[in-house]
C-alpha cells in the first residue's frame, strides 16, 4: 500500500496491523466508529531512533512536518482536583497551556504531566502517546488545524511506528473539542 502522506517502506491500514499497536490503541481501531473507516487510519513502520519530529522528517520527507501532529497530556488542577487531557496539536507549533488548555479546563493552573503519569495513565510509550486509545472520560482536546488537513501524523502509542489519520477523525474521537488557537507558533 502506498501512504497518503510521507516517503515510508511499510504502509498498511491500521485494523490490519493490530498486534504493532499498544493494547489501548489496538483496542481504539477495533472498535473505531465514525464517518472514516478504520481501513483509512495507516500504520507506518518507523525506526525508534527517528521518532523526534526534526529527526523523523529528515528521514521520511520534509513535507511531513507541516503534517505531522503532537499529542501531549496535560494536567489541569483547581482546589486540590486533577483533570487528566490531552491535547493535539501541529508539530510546528506548541500547546497554549496556560491561556486555552487552562480556560478549557476550567483550572486555576495547568501544566504538562510528567513523563510516568502520562505513559501510566495511558498505556502509551513516551514519545509516542496518541489521542487514539486515551482512557474513557479524557477530554481530547484538538487544535482546528489538525482537523483541517487531509491525513496527519501521529504516534501509534510506541515509539516505533506512526499512525496516519485522516484530519476530520480527530475531530470525532470519543471526548474532543476541537478549539481554535490550542496551538501556537
Amino acid at each position: 500500500m502506498r501512504s497518503p502522506i510521507g516517503h515510508f517502506d511499510n504502509a498498511r491500514p491500521a485494523p490490519v496491523c493490530l498486534d504493532e499497536l499498544t493494547t489501548p490503541v489496538a483496542d481504539a481501531v477495533r472498535h473505531w466508529s465514525g464517518s472514516v473507516p478504520a481501513e483509512q487510519i495507516v500504520y507506518v513502520d518507523t525506526d525508534p531512533e527517528w521518532a523526534d519530529t526534526a529527526t523523523f522528517v529528515e528521514h521520511y520527507g520534509q513535507d511531513l512536518l507541516e503534517r505531522s501532529a503532537n499529542c501531549v497530556v496535560v494536567a489541569g488542577k483547581r482546589g486540590g482536583e486533577s483533570t487528566l487531557a490531552a491535547c493535539v496539536v501541529l508539530s510546528t507549533t506548541r500547546v497554549d497551556v496556560n491561556g486555552v488548555v487552562r480556560r478549557q479546563l476550567g483550572a486555576r493552573k495547568a501544566s504538562f504531566a510528567s513523563m510516568d503519569t502520562a505513559t501510566g495513565e495511558t498505556g502509551m510509550e513516551y514519545g509516542g502517546i496518541t489521542p487514539l486509545g486515551l482512557p474513557d472520560g479524557w477530554p481530547v482536546l484538538v487544535d482546528a488545524a489538525v482537523v483541517d488537513l487531509p491525513y496527519v501524523l501521529v504516534g501509534s502509542g510506541r515509539r516505533r511506528g506512526k499512525l496516519l489519520v485522516p484530519g476530520k477523525a480527530f475531530a470525532e474521537l470519543p471526548g474532543a473539542v476541537v478549539l481554535e488557537g490550542l496551538g501556537v507558533s
